[in-house]
């Protein structure tokens, strides 16, 4: 025992520490396999951002040697002082316009600017000096130039291509006379990398960012620059006088010559991290940067780290199961094999015995099986008691009810003798007619008492057991028939509330009009001694439902008595008068009907009881009438 509970100790602390190495080697793999798609997304992203910014600015190249072999620039060259340089001006403002580069401007071998394209604007290059420019320096050295910085005089990013100018070329020793240059704007560059799903840099060869898909970082340094390189970018004029300052980029981590993961400290990319992955681009000296967001990284890796945390918990639980099965397996095969031991040292004792238990079995199956003939019996006899006691409630009613019955039969007994008596008179003196009115008037008579004893005889009949769609307010006026010598000699004033449109509840027809009976009659024994006795019965609807109510004025329930007023044999009726079963046994068949009765005391006086029946919403044909007992009599 011991020992099975140190290894289940041991399996307790290795559980999460294996789910803890899974989902970081997981996380890990994820995050390799992630950082590789992502690098190699974004080398192709960057590739063709690389050839799309030299394509822009190589369609330019041709323009600067192009303008310095025309006539009219070489012209004006020879003799600029003595010549007008407007109509030179509106040349390389057409070929401006035309290649749709920023400025065309001529310089002389001094770098005096002669000419420019925006020679009508303000800040014309015309009279300026760019001695210190580089493109002058290579271009009047007889080479292509090349540079890209500030405008002294636009502030404005450019690329700038120069060309010689050449009067006499015919010379080996001859030099330039003038340089042509042409400035072509980034800005448009820039514009469309704002639409990738990335940042794009481009550094010069001092680390500068002099291109940027935000402003934000445009002429900031990649490297906090110290004093001396400051003072040189400045010497150059390349960048006029912005201050440089660092761009916020940290290193993180190198993952290759030109891939690695940054974070900035400051600045709109502050936050997240970023793979940086560089190009060179050789043909101007220039390096290519591009930070993809490593986000899609971390949600890889949570993915990875997740699944693998799923996959190793359904492992373990598998095995966890596949555990407790060998071992369940294990006991009981250990139990099989004690089963068997004891079995063989008991069969002699079985053999012996085995009569001995097989009488025992058959007294006992015949026990049992007289137990449920007598459980069967039980519940049957139960049922009928049931039933038996619903039909001997209503024969308590009709007990009730006997008085007023005997007295409405009496005095027709008593009219029938006197005109029976009267009939033979008239018989021996041979007055046929008044024989005969005799006689209608005792055919009217028994006519009455057969109303009387046919209404007895519907209340005391069996119910079905078949729901039908019945009318409360029929069962209503049938209940009231039953009542008709009690409500005349008590003058009770009995008040009918029916809905406009007739309603119909789901229910039986018997037993609803048992119960109204039963309720009818509770009101009119609560109210005997009231001085004006009102009986109110109403028939609502209320959606699904037919709500049927049943007031008196008597003096309403005692709130001790309210709680117990449904319980069997529970009656606050003296001894002799009642046992406590009628409205037990009502509440059991309105729910038998799937409805509710309840009772209540109202607040001008009086008790309440509410039925509450389900709505019959069938449609029922034109001139339908309530499912009733038709009477011929009535």
């Amino acid at each position: 025992m011991r020992r099975s509970r140190h290894w289940r100790t041991l399996l307790l602390l290795a559980a999460p520490l294996g789910l803890a190495l899974v989902m970081w080697q997981a996380a890990l793999v994820a995050r390799d396999q992630a950082l590789q798609t992502l690098q190699q997304d974004a080398e192709n992203e960057l590739r063709l951002s690389a050839e799309g910014l030299t394509g822009h600015l190589s369609r330019h190249d041709y323009l600067p040697r192009l303008l310095a072999t025309r006539e009219g620039v070489q012209r004006f060259l020879s003799s600029p002082h003595s010549q007008d340089a407007m109509p030179l001006n509106l040349l390389l403002d057409r070929f401006r316009a035309t290649a749709d580069v920023s400025d065309v401007y001529l310089l002389d071998r001094h770098a005096d600017t002669l000419a420019a394209s925006n020679w009508h604007r303000t800040n014309t290059f015309i009279g300026q000096n760019y001695a210190f420019r580089s493109y002058y320096t290579d271009a009047i050295a007889g080479g292509q130039g090349r540079f890209y910085g500030l405008g002294v005089q636009s502030l404005e990013r450019g690329y700038y291509f120069s060309s010689p100018v050449w009067l006499d070329d015919t010379q080996p020793d001859s030099s330039p006379d003038g340089v042509m240059v042409v400035k072509v704007l980034l800005d448009t560059v820039e514009e469309s990398w704002a639409d990738q799903d990335a940042e794009l840099l481009v550094t010069d060869k001092d680390d500068i960012i002099f291109m940027a898909s935000r402003a934000e970082l445009r002429m900031t340094s990649l490297h906090p620059l110290s004093e001396e390189e400051r003072q040189a970018l400045l010497a150059t004029r390349r960048y006029a006088d912005e201050p440089l300052t660092h761009s916020g980029v940290e290193l993180l981590e190198r993952r290759g010559e030109r891939s690695r993961l940054v974070n900035f400290s400051d600045g709109p990319l502050a936050g997240p991290r970023y793979l940086a992955v560089s190009r060179p681009m050789e043909a101007f000296g220039w390096q290519m940067h591009i930070l993809k967001s490593v986000t899609p990284v971390i949600q890889a890796q949570w993915v990875s780290a997740l699944l693998a945390g799923g996959l190793y918990g359904i492992l373990l639980l598998g095995g966890g199961i596949g555990w407790q099965r060998l071992r369940l397996r294990r006991e009981r095969e250990q139990f099989a094999e004690r089963e068997r031991r004891t079995l063989a040292r008991a069969r002699d004792e079985l053999e012996r015995n085995v009569e001995r238990r097989t009488r025992d079995l058959v007294e006992t199956n015949r026990r049992l099986s007289a137990e449920i003939d007598e459980r069967r019996r039980a519940e049957e006899s139960l049922r009928q008691t049931r039933d038996e006691l619903i039909q001997a409630a209503k024969l308590a009613v009709l007990g009730q009810l006997a008085a007023g019955i005997n007295h409405e039969l009496n005095q027709p007994l008593a009219a029938i003798r006197a005109y029976a008596e009267n009939a033979r008179t008239f018989l021996d003196r041979q007055r046929l007619e008044s024989v005969d009115l005799n006689l209608e008037q005792i055919v009217e008579l028994t006519a009455r008492m057969s109303e009387i004893s046919a209404q007895l005889r519907q209340f005391s009949r069996k119910s079905g057991e078949t729901l039908t769609a019945v009318s409360p307010g029929a069962c209503f006026d049938y209940a009231l028939r039953l009542f008709q010598a009690r409500l005349r000699e008590s003058d009770v004033e009995v008040i009918r509330r029916w809905p406009e449109q007739e309603a119909w509840a789901r229910a039986d027809l018997v037993r609803l009009e048992q119960v109204l009976v039963n309720l009818i009659g509770n009101a009119l024994q609560a109210m005997a001694d009231a001085p004006a006795p009102r009986l109110e019965l109403s028939v609502e609807v209320e959606g699904d439902r037919v709500v049927l109510g049943v007031a008196d004025s008597g003096p309403g329930i005692a709130k001790e008595h309210l709680k117990r007023i449904f319980e069997p044999f529970y009656t606050t009726k003296s001894p002799g008068k009642g046992l406590g079963l009628g409205l037990s046994i009502s509440s059991r068949i309105i729910d038998d009907l799937g409805g509710s009765l309840s009772a209540a005391n109202r607040p001008e006086g009086g008790a309440l009881f509410t039925i509450r029946l389900p709505r019959d919403t069938g449609q029922r044909r034109a001139g339908a009438q309530p499912h009733q007992e038709t009477l011929p009599h009535a």
